[in-house]
């Protein structure tokens, strides 16, 4: 019996070996595509403007240099590192007030014990089904004095009815005989909000954290509707007229010579995109530890 299926269980294993190897075969193919453009974006920025030109930028950078990211750093007619600033600026101040009335308005809405619970979920769950569309939302935030107003970069999508739903079902998971005790040791719903959930929370608050920044890093619609002014806008909007917005004369610039390097049009839209890109690889690893478990408790539990 044993002899007989010795062979089987061989074959067995070598199917599953060749899955194996087709299946890592596979991913590595993925990933290679999903990489490689964001590695030529890379070797575009750093290489001479002359290799750029004779198409010499497969995949490495060619007479490597970082005079172009000196260069549109310096270059205040361009406003990179304005907008740079910008973003960072609206990303920090959006996650963390994101962050805070998410988590705030999460704890009441775990708790069975307070008033028309139920009627406020379904109003946040109807607001996320519905949208009432651009040109009504500009109404309302005109009305509310947010047009050219950093202020529309945090307040209007400082909750998201998703995000808020994972917090709300983290939250139920914790054991409720930790906020019992609590109150037994004469502890309030602030007290309690704030030392018993709030250690226990770093999970999905750093995965809420995640997407609100990203969101906040990412927005391009919005500010390109509502901020007017040069001064306010963050680097997407400018990447999109470095890319896109050929016509803008205040944008025309010929190419340069920057320490004995070409520095051309290509060169300088390849930076400003790795500018917009890094920040967001560079948060992502510190609080990828904590995303697997934070969204998929709120997601299971929910």
């Amino acid at each position: 019996m044993i002899t007989t299926r010795v062979p089987e269980m061989r074959r067995r294993h070598r199917d599953w070996s060749l899955f194996g190897v087709v299946n890592g075969f596979l991913l590595i193919l993925a990933a290679a595509v999903c990489i490689y453009p964001f590695m030529y974006i890379v070797a575009v920025a750093a290489s001479d403007g002359n290799a750029v030109l004779q198409d010499q930028v497969v995949l490495w950078p060619v007479d490597l240099n970082v005079e172009t990211f000196r260069y549109i750093l310096a270059n205040e007619r361009l406003g990179v590192l304005r907008a740079l600033l910008n973003s960072i600026g609206y990303t920090v101040a959006g996650t963390v007030v994101a962050v805070v009335l998410t988590y705030s308005v999460a704890y009441p809405l775990s708790k069975p014990r307070l008033p028309g619970r139920t009627f406020i979920m379904i109003t946040f769950v109807v607001t996320w089904i519905f949208e009432a569309g651009i040109v009504p939302a500009y109404i309302v935030n005109s009305r509310l004095g947010l047009v050219n107003n950093v202020l529309i970069m945090v307040l209007p999508l400082a909750i998201s009815t998703f995000l808020l739903i994972v917090t709300k079902s983290f939250i139920e998971s914790i054991p409720t005989e930790l906020e019992e005790s609590a109150y037994m040791d004469g502890a309030n719903d602030l007290q309690i909000l704030l030392r018993v959930y709030l250690p226990l929370c770093k999970p999905v608050i750093a995965t809420i954290a995640i997407f609100y920044a990203v969101q906040t890093w990412n927005q391009f619609l919005w500010p390109l509707i509502y901020l007017r002014d040069a001064s306010l806008q963050p680097i997407q909007v400018v990447l999109y007229r470095l890319l896109l917005a050929s016509g803008d004369q205040s944008l025309n610039f010929e190419r340069t010579i920057s320490n004995g390097f070409l520095v051309i049009p290509e060169n300088i839209r390849a930076a400003t995109m790795v500018f917009a890109i890094v920040p967001v690889l560079i948060f992502y690893p510190y609080a990828q530890r904590y995303f697997n478990r934070g969204i998929l408790v709120g997601a299971v539990k929910g």
